[in-house]
């Protein structure tokens, strides 16, 4: 498999990790119009009512996303579809070996592993900042989402290698920050459930 294939792979899995309908949108109307050329069993992403549907339900999660009780429903489902989501884009994307290809398979689970360990980061820094600041910081830190995905799938098609590598360096700050957050609002807890003298 060609290095950059598996760094366009890499780098759309820890996309959908983030925003998985906004990446399979941007990658269905770049299969759409010639530009990403998906393995023959999953051309169906870049045909007309695909297209069209992934852009409706990600214009539908980009406003979802800034309202905050919608928000925390769409991160329960994207439990869910994170993984599937990352499994058809690399799939999409590795090239095809054969109908029972295990390593397309394998590259495909890694894929939705990828996906759903970025998601865990981005829902613990999502419930976070629903904690310290009541829900009220959520959109802006959506916005802050949807502008890295849009990064992250430019980069993964225009320089795979830097995408793959910016991403590594996102998952790791993500559960650093994540895991530093907790570790703060656990040790904060005892003081705030301490009853005044």
């Amino acid at each position: 498999m060609d290095p950059t294939q598996f760094a366009t792979a890499y780098a759309l899995s820890t996309s959908i990790g983030i925003r998985p309908f906004l990446t399979l949108a941007l990658a269905s109307i770049a299969m759409h119009f010639g530009y990403l050329h998906p393995s023959h069993p999953f051309a169906y992403l870049g045909s007309d009512g695909v297209t069209i549907t992934l852009g409706i339900l990600a214009i539908l999660e980009f406003v979802g996303e800034k309202i905050p009780v919608v928000d925390h429903t769409l991160h329960l489902l994207h439990f869910a579809s994170k993984p599937i989501a990352a499994a058809l884009l690399v799939g999409s994307v590795v090239p095809e070996m054969g109908p029972a290809d295990a390593y397309t398979y394998a590259l495909m689970g890694a894929g939705a592993l990828n996906a759903l360990g970025v998601h865990s980061g981005v829902a613990t820094l999502r419930g976070v900042s629903s904690v310290t600041t009541l829900g009220i910081a959520n959109p802006f830190v959506s916005l802050i989402e949807d502008v890295l995905t849009g990064i992250a799938v430019f980069l993964a098609f225009m320089a795979p290698i830097i995408g793959a590598a910016l991403a590594v360096l996102l998952t790791v700050l993500l559960f650093v920050i994540a895991r530093a957050l907790v570790r703060h609002l656990r040790t904060q807890a005892p003081a705030l459930a301490a009853p005044a003298p």
